[in-house]
């Protein structure tokens, strides 16, 4: 994965620096899947239901998620749960109904028929793309959303895009350590 697709000398410090960082992240992700199989990028190899292939999927999923809020504000993310389930029900696993969201995000996490390593890289790449000049673009980095409601987020909290910078550096750095685990488990190889 290439390390910005802006030139950074085109924006200013802060954004340059955070969207820096944000490509390091995203190439230790990815660092991590090289020469990796599609069935290799699919295994489970540890007790948890990741993958490798699901992570990068997953973490493509959320940044283009977030970087929709930043554009479209709460609306970009919402939580709606089919009538008469309640956020217990879904909680505990005994919802009739799962709504669409739960279901997409569950699929995240793993390799699906057919697709491959190099569709969700290049999926990730083209994510990349798009945030890189959303975050080129907007205005200011102060300007703020209320966070839709969910019970994961604090009621009537408001984010700003750089707060949704930061997340979204943190997740893929944390999925990047993720990654590192499974593929030493996989094959013994090291990303780092």
């Amino acid at each position: 994965m290439t390390a910005t697709t802006t030139p950074l000398s085109d924006l200013d410090a802060e954004r340059a620096e955070l969207l820096a960082a944000l490509a390091t992240a995203r190439s230790a992700l990815t660092a991590t899947a090289r020469g990796l199989s599609d069935e290799q990028a699919g295994e489970r190899p540890t007790v948890s239901a990741l993958c490798l292939g699901g992570l990068i999927k997953h973490v493509a999923s959320t940044e283009e998620g977030w970087m929709r809020f930043v554009t479209e504000g709460p609306s970009a993310m919402r939580y709606d749960l089919p009538a008469g389930v309640t956020w217990d029900d879904l909680a505990a696993g005994t919802a009739r109904e799962f709504p669409r969201w739960a279901i997409d995000r569950q699929n995240d996490f793993q390799l699906l028929p057919g697709e491959t390593l190099a569709g969700i890289v290049a999926r990730y790449e083209q994510v990349a793309a798009r945030s890189e000049e959303i975050i080129a673009s907007v205005p200011d980095l102060s300007a703020t959303h209320a966070l839709p409601e969910a019970p994961w987020n604090e009621p009537g909290a408001m984010w700003s895009v750089r707060r949704v910078l930061a997340h979204v550096i943190a997740e893929t750095a944390q999925h990047a350590g993720h990654a590192d685990i499974l593929r030493e488990t996989l094959d013994g190889q090291k990303s780092t």
